[in-house]
């Protein structure tokens, strides 16, 4: 009687356990919603991923490499800025991406706005609030 007991609880301790960790590995598993080719940037690639946080808000992580030194760009620019495309279409500036050595950066911000598109664009300063320069990458419409 004991041994089938003991057997029992050891079974639903293993669904238990074998449920929580399948939903913390899907919970775990963002997309990648990858950048398209670029012809001003050719050798650049990357992908976002974008998730709700508990407060509803979006995280957003952006990771971009072989992103040539913005100096190189013709016409000459000072930085990339990164942007989303929100749900009401009005384009939001989430931050300045500043390559490292080997050329790759990685940008992770939050944002209230529900964003649909990513682009990144060379500009003259990171503070612009309309985006004047270049785009350097965009994704599709997600």
């Amino acid at each position: 009687m004991k041994a089938k007991k003991i057997t029992s609880t050891l079974k639903s301790v293993l669904i238990g356990t074998t449920t929580l960790i399948l939903i913390l590995f899907l919970s775990s598993c963002t997309p990648r919603i990858p950048f398209n080719p670029s012809s001003v940037v050719p050798a650049a690639e990357g992908y976002v991923k974008i998730k709700t946080d508990k407060n509803l808000n979006y995280q957003i992580q952006i990771n971009v490499s072989n992103l040539a030194d913005v100096y190189r760009l013709k016409p000459r620019a000072y930085t990339y800025v990164a942007w989303i495309v929100t749900e009401q279409d009005s384009l939001k500036n989430i931050g300045g991406l500043i390559t490292s050595n080997n050329l790759s950066v990685v940008l992770k911000t939050v944002s209230s706005f529900k964003p649909v598109q990513v682009m990144i664009t060379a500009e003259e300063d990171a503070e612009v609030q309309n985006p004047m320069g270049e785009i350097v990458l965009t994704t599709e419409i997600f």
